[in-house]
């Protein structure tokens, strides 16, 4: 996420984007029997599992040896985690406060050069335009840590030399990209937009291990080094290549477009790529007044609307305005020309994908899979690949009342197409069923299929008429309403449990709640079992209701029918000193967190979970927590503030949750990835100082980080910047 909270929505005026705004107006196997039943099996045993598994998680989980009967040997019983850190106090320090025992150091931050030739950063917005495209790009977000072997290619188990993949999801303010940051004026300065389209997007770096210890160093220079940036050609493949809704000027056979943007979250594939993810690309998009009555009827302008883009919207940054260029004049998505193929009507199309980059071959072509639909993508996690099942996805649609979602590809799993990049992705990615989730309150839940002709998703529907499956999956959003999905408190993150297979998804917060005695109007909505809570927090400097502080789903899947599942709430964002009806989870000081953002398992089980808050950023800065988490059912029914029921995990205690980190002032924590050996850890610090008006002539920001990290006496401007956390005693990260 970008911005960092969901009190004030202003959906008054189109001309003001708010990423939290509500275009929603619908009304609307459990992994070890799974795993236990085909490791019995011959053919799973002959077939590649312990391969497969491998691949995908570093070799960490299964071994087997051959015997007369093709049994496998027992495996020895590893021994319980536990959380090897003192919990980390809260604080409003400009700068990261880890757990005792571990260093901080900085990989790379905004600007930092990729190749040589380029000159370093230099504290005054000087660098070129077009030098972004070798350089560090903005707002570092969602990444993925992939093993380098000494021949180039993937390599699952490496740990000490990889590829870092690294998403930009947008340019703050932007405070450290322009010398005075952004020129004021209904037109935008074109050299400025020119920098801030190269400033988003993904970065490929390689990071090797430093001489001594466990830390990382970028490798400058390096041929993997790559940017892929607004301005980047990429593919569509998939159900909707082709689609009449994406042609453009650029492509009018609509095969291809330029760019990604507002990448958020993540993902990564078994077969070494990596998966970005567009959110907030609403941030530069526009649409003019009038342009209702140039489109083709009212099933185009409701599809423009469901996706927040009314007419007379401008963008909040104006890229389109900055020149007649084609670089500029893409952002704006308003009937100009004759025909779609003679203009840029469709430039939302094209944004809402998950892309697939491969990080290992920095000339090939990016590629949109629309096989996995278009809306908000927060990220795309992986379950782990098993030999002869298909590859599966989880998905979030980052807005208020948007949606869950789940990708089962055609394909089954082979570990043969193990680094073969954009052509295995095309394999597993271009062909299989999207499904979008109901959540029901008795705790159980169904995974509805999002395809054409199908559960009303049909030209004869009323609601919306689709004319194909590339059409589906355009309009994702749409076809969740018409199949009653439930509408979810902005789902953020997600992350897959190694060992048990348990899915889990973070719920960041929810003003728009209103209580369960009320009468909602417009786009408000009463709680629900999935989403229970309404309450007024007082405790800060504002007063905000709904569901502030957010939560943390989790499900597991049926064992026979991959449409079914049953759920819980693994944690609630609160307060510690909350009642007991808002802090549901039993939080105490040395683990309490508000509005759960980022989420990530590493392989052995440990869960990290990261804030972007802004409802208890008066006592402390965004965090990461480390986590033991249970299983689904292992709490029980409770009732949520306003009183509706709901199905609640366990309660934590300082054993399975902890406070790991606190970052320095205004920014959020996001994006995480681990080396195999769990000895390197790597996250984001987005947007320090964000909140805070800058003086440039005085010098004078929010924050100074993370030029202060080493020493609080230097006063640089802020960056975004990844991260590296390492023990000092060379151990594994957290316990």
């Amino acid at each position: 996420m970008s911005k960092q909270h969901d009190i004030v929505a202003s959906q008054d005026n189109a001309n003001e984007y708010d990423e939290d705004a509500v275009v929603n107006p619908s009304a609307n196997p459990h992994f070890e029997d799974i795993l236990a039943a085909r490791l019995s099996r011959r053919v799973a045993l002959k077939g590649g599992i312990t391969t497969a598994a491998s691949a995908l998680l570093g070799g960490s989980i299964l071994s087997a040896c051959g015997s007369s009967d093709d049994s496998p040997a027992p495996a020895p019983t590893p021994a319980p985690l536990k959380i090897g850190f003192n919990a980390v106090a809260k604080n409003k320090n400009d700068l990261v406060t880890v757990a005792d025992g571990y260093n901080v150091s900085i990989l790379h931050a905004l600007g930092d050069p990729l190749q040589f030739g380029e000159e370093s950063w230099k504290d005054d917005g000087s660098e070129t335009a077009e030098s972004y495209n070798r350089r560090i790009g903005d707002g570092h977000d969602g990444m993925y840590y992939f093993g380098l072997s000494e021949a180039g290619a993937f390599d699952a188990k490496r740990s000490d030399r990889g590829l870092l993949a690294v998403n930009h999801e947008y340019v703050v303010a932007p405070y450290s990209l322009h010398p005075a940051g952004r020129t004021a004026g209904a037109a935008r300065n074109a050299t400025e937009v020119t920098k801030e389209i190269y400033a988003h997007g993904i970065s490929v770096v390689e990071v090797k291990r430093e001489a001594t210890g466990t830390g990382m160093a970028m490798v400058r220079g390096s041929r993997f080094n790559r940017r892929v940036t607004s301005a980047t050609t990429m593919d569509f493949t998939g159900p909707a290549k082709g689609h009449p809704l994406l042609q453009t000027l650029f492509s009018p056979t609509a095969v291809q477009t330029r760019g990604t943007n507002n990448n958020c979250a993540n993902g990564y594939t078994p077969w070494g790529t990596y998966l970005t993810c567009e959110e907030n690309y609403l941030n530069v998009i526009s649409r003019a007044a009038g342009d209702d009555a140039l489109r083709s009827g009212p099933k185009e302008v409701a599809g423009l609307n469901r996706y927040g883009l009314p007419q007379n919207r401008k963008s909040p940054y104006l890229w389109e305005t900055a020149g007649s260029d084609d670089l500029f004049v893409r952002w704006n998505s308003s009937v100009t020309g004759a025909a779609a193929a003679a203009d840029y009507r469709n430039t939302i199309n094209t944004f809402g994908w998950v892309v697939e980059i491969d990080p290992f071959a920095p000339d090939s072509v990016p590629a949109k899979r629309t096989a996995l639909g278009r809306f908000n993508h927060e990220g795309a996690w992986p379950a782990e690949a098993v030999a002869g099942k298909p590859i599966v996805l989880y998905m979030g649609d980052d807005s208020r009342n948007e949606y869950i979602y789940k990708f089962v590809s055609k394909a089954n799993w082979d570990a043969a197409d193990v680094g073969k990049g954009m052509a295995a992705g095309a394999k597993y990615l271009d062909e299989g069923t999207l499904y979008v989730a109901k959540f029901n309150a008795d705790g159980t839940g169904n995974w509805m299929a999002l395809t054409f002709g199908a559960n009303g998703l049909t030209a004869a529907n009323a609601t919306y008429a689709f004319a194909d499956q590339g059409d589906v999956l355009i309009n994702a959003r749409i076809a969740g309403d018409i199949l009653g999905a439930t509408k979810m408190d902005r789902p953020e993150w997600g992350a897959v449990h190694p060992t048990n297979g348990e899915v889990y998804m973070t719920l960041t917060n929810n003003s728009n709640r209103v209580p369960a005695t009320a009468t909602p109007t417009g786009s408000q909505l009463k709680p629900d079992a999935a989403n229970p809570r309404y309450y007024e927090d007082l405790k800060g400097t504002t007063s905000q209701k709904g569901n502030p502080n957010g939560h943390i789903i989790r499900w597991k899947e049926d064992a026979t029918d991959v449409t079914k599942l049953t759920w819980d709430v693994y944690l609630f964002g609160a307060q510690a000193d909350a009642a007991a009806d808002v802090n549901l989870s039993g939080l105490a000081d040395s683990n309490d967190f508000s509005s759960p953002d980022g989420l990530y398992f590493d392989k052995r089980g440990m869960l990290w979970i990261q804030t972007d808050d802004g409802a208890y950023t008066d006592i402390t800065n965004c965090m990461m927590l480390a986590a033991l988490p249970g299983k689904v059912g292992d709490g029980g029914v409770a009732t949520a503030a306003g009183g509706t029921q709901t199905r609640a995990g366990a309660k934590a205690t300082s054993d399975t949750l902890r406070r790991f980190l606190v970052g320095p002032k205004e920014c959020e924590i996001t994006g995480i990835a681990m080396t195999p050996d769990y000895k390197t850890l790597f996250f984001n610090v987005q947007h320090p100082g964000e909140e805070t008006t800058p003086d440039f002539a005085a010098k004078t920001y929010g924050s100074y980080w993370p030029a202060n990290q080493a020493d609080q006496t230097v006063k640089k401007r802020p960056r975004s910047a990844t991260v590296i956390i390492t023990r000092k005693d060379g151990g594994e990260i957290g316990i």
